[in-house]
């Protein structure tokens, strides 16, 4: 059994660090891509050159996790219609099952001899002051950490992503939400190994504050700031949400308390059943509704920001009415193609009545348009009085069971821009019964066990 973490670091570097065979494959790949690359630049006589980025240019990838990173770089002078719809184009020609991306401009995914590849246009920079869209930047943090990281530090940066990895903080992907591997390359600079940045991060706090300077450096309202090096005025970290930080804190602390290989490995998720997920339900005493939504063909990256508004605002329109929300969360099922938003709330049908609150006595004008607004309203009940200095009015209520308030309110509220035209489509409130159906067992199972991916 592997008890210590020098044990568990070593048995972890000898399954992700890329071994001889493997890389000399991967460069063989590099490398007919880039002159496949080439050549097609050659006949579009395009003022283009190639770049490789990320984590395979820098040797700090994991094995058999890596996305191979192409940039077509052109000059300033060019437009970005041009740079994008070149990328494109030789994108289609040399991938395979391509999807087309956006970030401030086109690009494109696909895959070249079963890897994945991604092809972005860029601006050929020589400082980040100079960009003109974000990406322009990347082969400026590739050329960084190229220069400062020493081979010394690539297993620690290896053994942190892992770390990440195993946690579900890898990526800072809308899917994810947690450390991109720049950050992580970064990190590294910063405290010089995997276990010094345990060790430190154990003790952050929310609005912790890192540089590789002394210098001054700008404000950001998020869980963590990371001045990056390249640009003084960006947030490496801004990606990181305030779930995955924490998740990752506690992780530190726990790792360093009882260290585990599980914390880079985590068991698989074994799906309770049916049975057992209504019984843990019912032991809990609350209601739950779902909001099924048809999916929309767009990809993670549009997706998952438009779930999150679309909880938030289901959330926050229950709560105006007076629903008591414990809790709401969401799943994306890939084989019946719909999204699943589950609200938790207490089991209650609302009183009849409801006190609302209007503004203060002393601002005249609000008191004026709230008079107005429910002078002669047939809602209701008793008609506008003082009480400790503000107006209310009692009212018939609207709706009473949270059934009824989301059948009728769910497709008048903003969602997201491709969730509206969905919801358009279909969508529809499906109660308990119909939320307890196999393509929701792992979901079930992991809300409800509550267990951290190390304790599995």
């Amino acid at each position: 059994m592997i008890k210590s973490s020098d044990d568990i670091e070593r048995k972890v570097l000898e399954k992700v660090t890329p071994p001889e065979k493997y890389r000399r494959k991967l460069e063989k790949v590099i490398q007919d891509l880039t002159k496949s690359l080439e050549n097609e630049i050659k006949k579009k006589r395009l003022p283009a050159s190639i770049e490789l980025v990320g984590s395979t240019a820098k040797d700090t990838y994991i094995k058999d996790n890596l996305d191979i990173d192409l940039f077509l770089m052109f000059p300033t002078t060019i437009s970005k219609e041009i740079i994008a719809e070149n990328a494109l184009s030789l994108g289609k020609k040399l991938l395979k099952d391509t999807e087309e991306c956006f970030a401030e401009h086109p690009y494109i995914r696909g895959y070249f001899k079963n890897n994945k590849v991604e092809i972005v246009p860029c601006y050929k920079i020589e400082r980040a002051s100079q960009k003109l869209s974000a990406v322009d930047r990347t082969p400026l943090h590739t050329k960084y950490i190229k220069e400062y990281l020493h081979e010394s530090q690539k297993p620690e940066v290896r053994l942190f992503k892992q770390f990440l990895k195993g946690i579900g903080c890898y990526g800072a992907e809308a899917e994810v939400e947690g450390f991109s591997g720049y950050l992580c390359e970064i990190l590294i600079l910063r405290y010089k190994s995997f276990k010094k940045i345990i060790d430190h991060a154990q003790h952050w706090k929310i609005g912790e504050k890192i540089s590789l300077t002394n210098r001054d450096f700008p404000a950001f309202d998020t869980p963590l700031t990371f001045i990056d090096p390249v640009d003084e005025d960006r947030n490496v970290a801004s990606a990181l949400s305030e779930v995955k930080f924490n998740l990752f804190v506690r992780a530190c602390k726990e790792f360093l308390i009882k260290p585990d290989i599980t914390f880079f490995f985590p068991n698989e998720i074994k799906p309770w059943t049916l049975e057992k997920i209504e019984s843990e339900i019912k032991k809990q005493d609350k209601l739950y509704v779902g909001v099924e939504i048809e999916k929309p063909d767009i990809i993670d990256e549009n997706l998952y920001p438009q779930i999150r508004k679309a909880v938030r605002s289901i959330w926050n329109a229950c709560k105006r009415c007076d629903f008591t929300i414990y809790d709401i969360a969401f799943h994306i099922d890939n084989i019946d193609d719909v999204i699943v938003i589950i609200v938790k709330l207490k089991k209650e049908v609302l009183s009849k009545i409801m006190v609302h609150m209007g503004p203060p006595i002393k601002l005249k004008k609000n008191v004026k348009e709230f008079m107005s607004k429910w002078k002669d309203n047939p809602r209701v009940i008793k008609p506008s009085y003082e009480k400790n200095g503000r107006y209310y009015v009692e009212i018939k209520r609207e709706y009473r069971e949270i059934g009824e308030f989301l059948e009728d309110q769910v497709e008048k509220l903003s969602l997201g821009k491709h969730l509206d035209i969905s919801k358009e489509k279909k969508y529809k409130i499906i109660d308990l019964k119909t939320l307890l159906r196999e393509n929701l067992r792992v979901f079930w199972t992991k809300y409800l066990d509550e267990k951290y991916p190390w304790e599995r």
